[in-house]
């Protein structure tokens, strides 16, 4: 889905893709493409724009970080940055493609297409997010990225996009403390359970998960000897969501256990 996303954004994206195609190309081998030759600019900048769309991403990527290495100056070579930055996203060389695009911005900040550039590398992040089972560090990263997208081109078509990916961001993080909160409860750490259902309620309350997390507030709090805490976060959840199962597991369990206080 984002791959096709992203496809149709960079088919979208002028000038990136004005490159009228050589017929020579379509005849040269791959080592032929890359190897250093002194060539003219338009010729490295077609011969990169012919192998990125017959899908040979990697091998167009090399050929546009080539227009870059004997044509600095060029205005082509501002062009060829993000469209080798697109190519190694589109090959999911993810760590090429954040360094293509941040090397563009380190020179063209002001420019126009510094947004695209942001969103690439949000994306490239984005796309790495593992399952809530392990490490979360890209999953933040991915966070920074969109919502510095977001600080810097709030107005944008790609801070709109940034803003739906935040909230898918914000729930798997809250689903990762949800995981390492049960897993509290399943060792009996009942302190530590409800720090960490306490967190998906203060910082992702917005997300999927925080009926269960105050359902599981509830059974952390009885467990603790603390039912006035219970009932507060039952009468929370029966509050915004009355029909959910998690609201019927809690008033079950406040009816077992009354604050007797």
């Amino acid at each position: 889905m984002l791959t096709k996303t992203m496809t149709r954004i960079g088919a979208a994206t002028a000038p990136l893709l004005l490159a009228a195609l050589l017929s020579g190309c379509a005849t040269s081998k791959n080592k032929a493409d890359t190897q250093y030759v002194a060539r003219d600019v338009s010729t490295l900048y077609n011969a990169g724009k012919y192998r990125l769309d017959r899908g040979q991403y990697k091998l167009a990527a090399a050929l546009f970080d080539e227009v870059e290495r004997q044509h600095p100056y060029s205005p082509w070579a501002r062009r060829a940055q993000l469209m080798s930055a697109f190519s190694y996203y589109m090959n999911q060389d993810y760590p090429e493609s954040i360094g293509a695009a941040q090397r563009f911005l380190s020179i063209h900040t002001g420019n126009k297409d510094a947004p695209y550039a942001y969103y690439l590398i949000a994306l490239c992040y984005y796309e790495q997010i593992a399952d809530v089972t392990r490490d979360q560090k890209i999953t933040q990263q991915a966070l920074d990225a969109l919502g510095e997208l977001i600080r810097r081109y709030p107005d944008t078509r790609y801070a709109a996009d940034a803003r739906l990916k935040i909230d898918l961001v914000n729930d798997h993080l809250a689903g990762k403390e949800m995981e390492i909160g049960r897993f509290y409860q399943r060792r009996g750490q009942w302190l530590a359970a409800t720090l960490r259902f306490r967190t998906v309620i203060d910082k992702y309350q917005t997300t999927t998960h925080t009926p269960e997390a105050l359902e599981r507030l509830v059974e952390s709090y009885l467990s603790l000897g603390i039912p006035a805490e219970a009932q507060k976060a039952a009468a929370v959840l029966g509050k915004n969501y009355p029909g959910s199962k998690w609201y019927e597991r809690s008033y079950k369990l406040m009816r077992e256990h009354p604050n007797k206080a």
